[in-house]
């Protein structure tokens, strides 16, 4: 779908994205570069709406006319937050010929803020909000090689998110001020082998896969 937007305002997001100020490495500093303004310029410039869709519509071959390109941006943001965030990580990357597995760890928090990577108009956020908060429950791990390695998982067993459950069943945007992680205990299961384990070591694993349900 394209709409035509306010110059202006097409690129706002929900909170100012250069207060983040991301460490590299970290989870905040993958969103940040995802989601960097991108120039479109030289073989990348754009046709104009009139003429993409004389260029690929139905009279393609009309060539009567000259098409114009023009430089441009692009911005990739989140127009609807979800009840549940999952991001995977890529863990891998090209090595020549082959692709080799990326063992650096990135750092995650319990709590994260999507506001800086949402579109001022996202769909389902409250007028004026800043902030969009998501807590984490749970995290997939892969360890060994691109060839073979094995997945482990931690999870968090907590009590039912009765915000949550408004937002996934009724469409109801939160309206508590929910800042905190949702309280539980952290386990980690490999195979049928499951052992109670801190925050602190969640946090160290290295994550392929990361789960966080939506708090605000």
């Amino acid at each position: 779908e394209v709409l035509t937007e306010d110059p202006e305002t097409a690129f706002c997001t929900l909170a100012n994205r250069e207060d983040l100020k991301p460490e590299e490495g970290s989870i905040h500093h993958c969103l940040y570069q995802f989601t960097r303004n991108e120039k479109l310029t030289e073989t990348n410039k754009l046709l104009c709406d009139v003429c993409t869709q004389r260029h690929y519509g139905p009279k393609k071959n009309v060539k009567s006319e000259k098409c114009i390109y023009t430089n441009a941006k692009k911005q990739m943001l989140i127009s609807l937050a979800p009840p549940i965030l999952t991001l995977h990580l890529k863990r891998f990357q090209q090595a020549g010929f082959n692709l080799r597995k990326v063992n650096r760890h990135i750092k995650f928090p319990e709590v994260i803020d999507l506001a800086p990577f949402c579109t001022a108009k996202c769909k389902n956020v409250a007028e004026g909000t800043t902030k969009v908060l998501y807590s984490l429950y749970g995290v997939v791990e892969h360890s060994g090689t691109m060839r073979s390695g094995h997945y482990t998982a931690y999870a968090k067993m907590r009590s039912m998110n009765n915000h949550l459950s408004d937002l996934v069943l009724r469409g109801q945007s939160p309206q508590a001020l929910e800042t905190e992680p949702v309280k539980g205990q952290w386990f980690h299961i490999s195979d049928t082998h499951v052992q109670a384990v801190s925050a602190s070591k969640v946090l160290s694993s290295q994550a392929y896969l990361l789960f966080y349900e939506r708090l605000l």
